[in-house]
């Protein structure tokens, strides 16, 4: 199954590129939008490199962490240049059916589909392009693009594999700053739940959310549900599960297609992974009891109800340890003349 998702992404990479180029070459012509954002007055063009690099390890993020089935990954990351007026997603929104198809399935056709018509209807769409996914909880993967002073914000999103429909990303990051590009940029991301499965767990059976919700953040406490695979509320913040490194390219070339998003450019896994361990406490969880058993003894005499309960999740990092499983108390025998 890695193999068909390496080969669909290859495939869809493909598209991508011809999809940038012919949206860049839409936003140089003449059609361009009436209402600019005039606080960017920067030189026409910029060109960054990005690099996402995975922060989602088991001594992180030790509950429920995928080994296997698939495990802990990273799917394809789908960045956009654009204008103000364009949200690809945004929190406290409702996901758009591309959102829902890529956060739920890793799907991207219809989000690709989504930016294409945004670029046609209301030319506000300057670049599309890609990375190569991340075949492991931890790892990077990185690219290029360009910005333009008419849309210079970027915005990106990248699927928890596996996971109901939860995603990292960013929403509208502007890249100009008064008549200057900005040189370096790093940004610490957390998961998001697209509000359109209702899944608990990474490994949840689909579960459609009706009516669907909007677009939420998770954290370490939100949603308040021991179930949920982010829940750790002895912490007040999650650990940081990815990061983004962007750096503008000093370069006099205008325009070149984005790298070649193949194995080629993702970067060995667990590169700037050792200088942040983290180790995350996760506290036993145990069942509620079982009811009461039968009392047991000799008539006369007082005898003993057992009851007994199990763990659901094995402590870890130094985490509470398990409570007794097993309780007994005294009682008369039920069957006592």
């Amino acid at each position: 199954s890695t193999n068909m998702e390496g080969m669909r992404g290859v495939c869809m990479s493909c598209w991508l590129q011809c999809l940038s180029l012919m949206l860049t070459l839409l936003s140089g012509s003449s059609a361009m939008p009436v209402i600019v954002d005039s606080v960017c007055s920067a030189p026409s063009t910029a060109k960054y490199s990005l690099t996402f690099t995975g922060k989602w390890s088991q001594t992180a993020f030790p509950k429920q962490y995928p080994v296997y089935r698939p495990p802990a990954q990273w799917s394809t990351l789908i960045g956009v240049t654009h204008s103000s007026d364009y949200h690809i997603w945004q929190q406290n929104e409702y996901a758009s059916n591309g959102v829902r198809e890529f956060s739920e399935k890793g799907e991207a056709w219809t989000l690709i589909k989504e930016v294409e018509a945004a670029g046609e209807r209301i030319q506000s769409v300057y670049g599309l392009f890609s990375t190569p996914a991340v075949f492991g909880g931890t790892g990077q993967t990185s690219t290029e693009f360009e910005v333009y002073t008419r849309h210079s914000f970027l915005s990106f999103i990248v699927r928890i594999v596996p996971s109901p429909d939860w995603f990292v990303g960013i929403d509208s990051l502007n890249l100009c700053e008064g008549g200057n590009w900005k040189e370096n940029i790093s940004l610490n991301l957390f998961p998001y739940d697209a509000g359109t499965d209702s899944g608990f767990t990474f490994s949840s059976p689909k579960f459609e959310t009706i009516p669907q919700d909007k677009v939420t953040q998770i954290t370490s406490s939100f949603p308040s549900h021991p179930a949920n695979s982010f829940y750790y509320p002895r912490l007040k913040s999650l650990p940081t599960i990815a990061k983004v490194t962007l750096t503008k390219i000093k370069s006099t070339q205008i325009f070149s297609l984005p790298i070649q998003p193949t194995q080629f450019n993702q970067i060995p896994t667990g590169n700037e992974i050792d200088e942040s361990l983290i180790n995350t406490p996760l506290d036993c969880e145990v069942s509620a009891w079982s009811p009461w058993g039968l009392c047991k003894g000799q008539c006369g005499e007082k005898g003993v109800r057992h009851r007994t309960r199990y763990i659901h999740i094995q402590p870890a990092n130094n985490g509470a340890a398990c409570p007794a499983l097993e309780e007994d108390k005294a009682c008369v025998p039920d069957n006592c003349v």
